[in-house]
């Protein structure tokens, strides 16, 4: 009896041991950048902002996602064709999924089941099973499709194409496009409010935010963005996050080095921060009180205290930051 007694002990510890490293391994704060030129993704503390690890991916690595329980980090590799997986615990990339054309942004559906990927060049939406790594429908959309939604039912998806200057809402189950919305000359990217009931959609060239009525799919507001001393050409809004309140938007305005802090119930503008060279990527800490921004031209990102309105610091991270999240 001795030696199973000992054979339950040993399996019993590291039943522990296991536990403690994926409890260790959630929410760590940790921040996640893409880096176009560098070919990986940084990994900085959490609390420290020190580099963690750099973890090599495919090229030009873009759009990154979560899994919903944090495990896996999704990464678009465009010049690669695929989407890479990595190990949040391991901080390495452990599978791929190949073939996928030229992936730029993406989201993912309700329990992780599909992941929905832009196809910049071949002008098509991809619908992938996370369980075979497949693509199982490709959707014709608009030239040069970048950012895309996928609403918290899974029942529709929004396509944003740029050369188009259309917002296309899709029916997820049968493929077919709801509606199209025309928009500001090259919309970029989504945010959406918590009740699904308004959809933002950057306007790059416009320089403007659109917001869309999440139900109906048309055109409620158009925010425009004007800064002492810069051209309208400067003036480029690309990333946009939502507060989880829903009371403010955060949007990057590329060239003007800037972003905008938007009022979510009026639509105004309540002021603008001075941030790195060419603002890109954006997302928030769980409580909203730090903001990170990605610079793609001055290779850093920018921290925000949101409480204040003021940069705290950057960091530097690899060549031509994209996107960032966070293990929070």
């Amino acid at each position: 009896m001795k030696p199973l007694r000992s054979l339950k002990q040993s399996i019993g510890v590291l039943a522990l041991i296991a536990l403690s490293a994926i409890a260790e391994a959630k929410d760590t704060g940790r921040i996640f950048v893409s880096n176009e030129q560098s070919h990986a993704v940084t990994v900085l503390d959490g609390q420290t902002y020190a580099q963690v690890a750099t973890i090599k991916t495919g090229r030009r690595p873009r759009d990154l996602k979560f899994s919903t329980d944090k495990t896996r980090l999704y990464v678009a590799c465009g010049d690669d064709n695929r989407i890479d997986i990595i190990d949040v615990t391991r901080l390495a990339v452990v599978d791929s999924i190949r073939g996928v054309d030229d992936p730029e942004v993406f989201d993912l559906g309700p329990g992780d089941r599909q992941l929905f990927v832009s196809n910049e060049d071949a002008g098509t939406l991809s619908i992938i099973d996370l369980v075979t790594k497949k693509i199982i429908r490709s959707i014709k959309v608009g030239q040069e499709p970048e950012g895309v939604l996928v609403t918290p039912d899974g029942t529709t998806v929004f396509v944003a194409s740029e050369a188009a200057s259309l917002v296309q809402a899709i029916d997820v189950a049968s493929g077919t496009i709801k509606a199209n919305v025309a928009v500001g000359s090259r919309p970029r990217r989504f945010a959406q409010s918590k009740d699904g009931k308004e959809i933002w959609v950057s306007a790059e060239v416009d320089g403007a935010v659109y917001v869309l009525d999440g139900l109906h799919y048309t055109v409620t507001s158009r925010i425009e963005f004007k800064l002492k001393g810069f051209r309208r050409e400067d003036i480029k809004p690309v990333g946009l996050t939502l507060t989880r309140d829903g009371t403010t938007a955060f949007v990057t305005l590329g060239h003007a080095n800037r972003i905008a802090i938007v009022d979510a119930g009026t639509k105004e503008v309540r002021d603008y921060i001075l941030v790195g060279k060419r603002p890109w990527g954006v997302t928030l800490s769980h409580d909203d009180a730090r903001l990170f921004v990605t610079n793609g031209a001055s290779d850093d990102i920018t921290i925000v205290d949101t409480r204040a309105n003021r940069v705290i610091r950057s960091v530097p991270v690899g060549r031509t930051p994209h996107s960032v999240v966070i293990d929070d």
